[in-house]
């Protein structure tokens, strides 16, 4: 049996204020039909300005512990907490409004581009904003698409075309926190370049408010993104030993081990 560790609350050296964005308690995700743990009970805090790179082989949870930290699949144990409070079941909905998951393989819909941007703002929890044809223009542009992407249909999208567009379709909403799960895998180095700067144009434009975990396999694409590093080992979360905060404190636990 593993001792799990629980990644704390990192330490701010530069002695700057930072407004703790979302938090996990203790949070565990088990596979019941294989008598598995997925995510061993975990401690994470994410504050405003933090950019998290979150490393590991295969298999080893971290798109697991994305999953959960979304509130996108229930927790078998522990809560998740946003500005501090817990949150409810029917407030879920609301979270996921601040909180935002970008899966590898990003599913879009028939139609074209903008039918794809345009789907969200048809949601009750968006209804009181409206798509911006403007600000989704200036997006592609960033990422070297033309003006004319938007009438582009979904269907003959590349695959580094349609994850940028579901990026887009992200990063329009103004979320506070991006949950990258691997999006540049498989794509070729211009189409993951471009995702990057995008994310980091997002991040930019309001570092104080805003922060991001992203997964990748790429070691240097992690020291490129990240101002803070994870790792993940068979459902348990650690700081990275290569670039950990100097304040990261762990705590042995006892958990089941896969």
């Amino acid at each position: 049996m593993t001792s799990p560790i629980y990644s704390r609350l990192p330490d701010v050296s530069d002695g700057a204020h930072r407004t703790l964005l979302v938090e996990a308690r203790q949070i565990t995700r088990h596979d019941p039909q294989r008598a598995l743990t997925l995510l061993q009970p975990t401690d994470f805090a994410l504050c405003a300005g933090e950019r998290a790179a979150l490393t590991g082989p295969s298999g080893s949870g971290k798109s697991v512990f994305l999953r959960a930290l979304a509130l996108l699949d229930p927790l078998d144990a522990g809560m998740v907490l946003w500005n501090g409070e817990p949150v409810a079941r029917t407030s879920i909905p609301r979270f996921r409004r601040h909180i935002a998951y970008l899966r590898q393989r990003p599913a879009l819909l028939d139609g074209t581009v903008e039918d794809n941007l345009r789907y969200p703002y048809s949601l009750a929890v968006y209804r009181d904003v409206q798509f911006d044809a403007a600000c989704a223009e200036k997006l592609f542009s960033a990422a070297g698409r033309s003006a004319d992407f938007l009438a582009r249909p979904a269907s003959e999208l590349s695959g580094g075309e349609a994850q940028i567009v579901a990026l887009v379709r992200v990063l329009q909403l103004d979320p506070d926190v991006l949950l990258l799960d691997e999006p540049t895998a498989s794509l070729d180095p211009d189409s993951a370049r471009a995702v990057e700067a995008l994310v980091g144009g997002w991040f930019g434009r309001n570092p104080d408010r805003r922060a991001t975990v992203w997964v990748s396999h790429d070691l240097a694409q992690a020291a490129r993104v990240a101002n803070r590093r994870l790792g993940m080992q068979a459902g348990v979360l650690t700081a990275s030993a290569d670039a950990a905060h100097p304040g990261v404190q762990t705590a042995p636990a006892t958990g089941a081990s896969r």
